[in-house]
């Protein structure tokens, strides 16, 4: 087929676009749904208890991702400073991924653990306290904010359907574990969990 004939024709040229760009995105997708290593969660991970899962959503909430990444780019530069760079097996709990690309602030795919609890709420209530030049907005507001056991156990109850291994005892225990939990509670509870895992098996 020549060019031009495609070249005059605009309908022709629409349907020879949309089937390159299909065979093109099957040919990156179907491996993909069959890797294991995409689809199964990598060694250590696990659920988000249901305090983290409550602070996870606090974090998309606020738009945290807009300015932190959480994936570490197989490059020197980024494993050197924030550790081992991320596999699709770690977040396979994540709904949504938290990988994110701006990095206004430094990225967070390792933070768990590196500082206390009560650095991390100090940093949330008042940032420029410990990080002078920071351009993060306060988040003080959040300790004045209970977590809603409600929601969070028909959250539970709807990832068990779409198929994270929640028990059914896990849910019925959740709304008790997060009894006087603040937002800013869960929050820290999901930061500080962040990357534990690599961490542990480097």
């Amino acid at each position: 087929m020549r060019h031009d004939t495609i070249e005059r024709s605009v309908n022709l040229m629409m349907v020879l676009i949309i089937l390159a760009v299909s065979i093109g995105g099957l040919v990156e997708l179907i491996p993909l749904m069959y890797s294991s290593e995409a689809n199964e969660p990598a060694e250590g991970i696990e659920v988000y208890s249901p305090i983290r899962l409550a602070g996870r959503d606090v974090y998309v909430r606020e738009g945290c991702y807009n300015c932190h990444s959480q994936m570490v780019r197989p490059f020197r530069s980024e494993t050197e400073r924030y550790g081992p760079y991320t596999t699709a097996g770690e977040t396979v709990y994540d709904r949504p991924f938290q990988f994110g690309s701006k990095r206004t602030g430094p990225d967070l795919a390792r933070v768990g653990g590196r500082y206390s609890d009560a650095w991390q709420r100090l940093h949330l209530q008042n940032p420029r306290a410990l990080v002078p030049e920071s351009t993060m907005p306060t988040y003080a507001w959040l300790e004045d904010r209970p977590v809603d056991p409600e929601l969070l156990t028909a959250k539970l109850e709807t990832l068990q359907f779409l198929g994270d291994p929640y028990t059914d005892e896990q849910i019925a225990s959740a709304a008790a574990e997060v009894e006087g939990v603040s937002e800013m509670d869960a929050l820290i509870a999901y930061l500080q969990g962040l990357g534990t895992n690599r961490r542990n098996r480097r």
